[in-house]
């Protein structure tokens, strides 16, 4: 295959990758809306739209075969479709937790008062977004900027899930409950439960972000700094 047919495959593989990525980020937009809300509606949307992540996924995982198996690329090129493989997996899975926080806000109220959805989601959806430019643009610099930013959105999580472990054993503590009032008790664990999930959700959404940064990094410098 001539040099430039060649490289035309390359560019649109990555322009798609970078295409699917916004899409995911599209569908966790919304997925942190219906959390933050409890729209039953808006959560069915999200959760009924997994389905085109996952043609676009296996569309161009099948793409990275081909390319691997028939043009047998060697060097950057070959860092490019293997980093573009790790990359999309990695979008996936952000769409399948995307799904996941769909269907934790309570109908009408939301997420716990406790957890700030919308705060703590746009942290974590700006480092994929910036993970993504930096594949984009070749931004060895944003890999370990997102990197870092990882560490203050772990303290913040981890923050979050303490108020609410503490919430709960502090009315705990002050409230006597009567055999009547054990399914008011059972709704407040529910709540709590999904509250962590929430975060813990959230927090893995950093990691992927940090993920696609680090088989960025790699791609671009074959620096394996931010690999683990």
């Amino acid at each position: 295959m001539p040099r430039e047919e060649f490289q035309r495959q390359l560019d649109t593989l990555r322009d798609d990758v970078v295409a699917m990525g916004d899409l995911v980020l599209t569908r966790y937009d919304e997925a942190i809306e219906a959390a933050a809300t409890g729209d039953a509606g808006r959560a069915n949307r999200v959760i009924e739209g997994d389905a085109d992540v996952n043609e676009r996924y296996l569309e161009l995982e099948e793409r990275c075969t081909q390319i691997i198996a028939l043009q047998q690329p060697v060097a950057g090129d070959l860092r490019l479709v293997t980093a573009s493989f790790k990359i999309i997996t990695d979008l996936e899975r952000i769409a399948d937790l995307a799904t996941n926080l769909a269907s934790y806000g309570r109908p009408d109220s939301g997420i716990h008062p406790d957890v700030d959805v919308r705060d703590l989601a746009g942290d974590a959806g700006e480092m994929v977004s910036m993970a993504l430019a930096a594949y984009e643009d070749e931004d060895p610099e944003a890999c370990f900027i997102v990197a870092d930013q990882d560490d203050a959105l772990d303290e913040r999580c981890e923050r979050a899930s303490k108020r609410v472990v503490r919430g709960l054993l502090d009315r705990q503590a002050a409230e006597t409950h009567s055999v009547d009032e054990s399914d008011a008790f059972a709704a407040e664990l529910d709540e709590v439960s999904r509250a962590l999930l929430t975060v813990r959700d959230l927090e893995r959404v950093g990691d992927h972000a940090v993920n696609i940064a680090a088989r960025t990094l790699y791609m671009i410098e074959t620096d394996d700094a931010l690999l683990y």
